[in-house]
């Protein structure tokens, strides 16, 4: 009947509105996959964040927390890192105790109490902090006696675009895992168009570091 007839035209009208051309996304950098972890759980599995800018970081001669916890005592050095703990015990007499730490692991700061007035800002609110000291060594306690203090948070704005130099490729046993993806060996089909979902002025995909407070 007509009836029957307009609806099936309709239908079939309907199922062509739906049909959306093949679209690419532009696959995630590692860094992204970081921020995206510390956005909902407050870590990663993967790579740390501050190895995503060693090599930024050794341009400027800053060291790894690891080699600056390593140096002898009464050495000056230059490091930097991700800020987890501030400690401030009311029986310190004002000195501050600020926990950082990269991909070699943490380092135990020191800060006076005249440097915190003079750098409050950083010392507050830095999520990635470098520090010019000296280590102090005292049998197996080590700390770095801070001198100077830089905030260096805006370095983590660019690391949703940072990838790793050496990506190992995934092998057909590593398809479960990946949620069943396609495996590398198998040759990439034409890809129409490619979407770039990630926009650098909004800094939506900033690392925001959850810090621990203690006053």
């Amino acid at each position: 009947l007509p009836l029957f007839a307009a609806a099936a035209e309709r239908e079939r009208a309907a199922i062509a509105e739906q049909q959306e051309p093949e679209v690419a996304l532009r696959q995630m950098t590692g860094g992204h996959n970081v921020i995206e972890d510390y956005s909902h759980t407050g870590l990663t599995l993967r790579q740390h964040p501050i190895a995503f800018l060693r090599k930024d970081l050794s341009v400027r001669n800053i060291i790894t927390c690891a080699e600056a916890m390593n140096s002898r005592d009464g050495q000056w050095v230059y490091t930097a890192g991700l800020v987890l703990v501030r400690q401030k015990p009311g029986s310190a007499k004002g000195v501050m105790f600020i926990t950082i730490e990269d991909e070699t692991g943490p380092a135990n700061l020191v800060v006076w109490p005249t440097l915190f007035e003079n750098r409050r800002r950083v010392v507050l609110g830095s999520s990635m902090m470098a520090i010019n000291g000296r280590i102090q060594r005292e049998g197996e306690v080590v700390h770095l006696v801070a001198q100077q203090l830089f905030d260096l948070s805006g370095d983590l704005i660019g690391l949703a675009d940072r990838d790793e130099e050496f990506k190992l490729p995934a092998g057909r046993g590593d398809e479960f895992a990946r949620s069943g993806g396609p495996d590398p060996r198998d040759k990439p089909k034409p890809v129409i168009a490619v979407r770039d979902m990630f926009v650098p002025d909004l800094h939506i995909d900033t690392l925001k570091v959850k810090s621990r407070n203690f006053h």
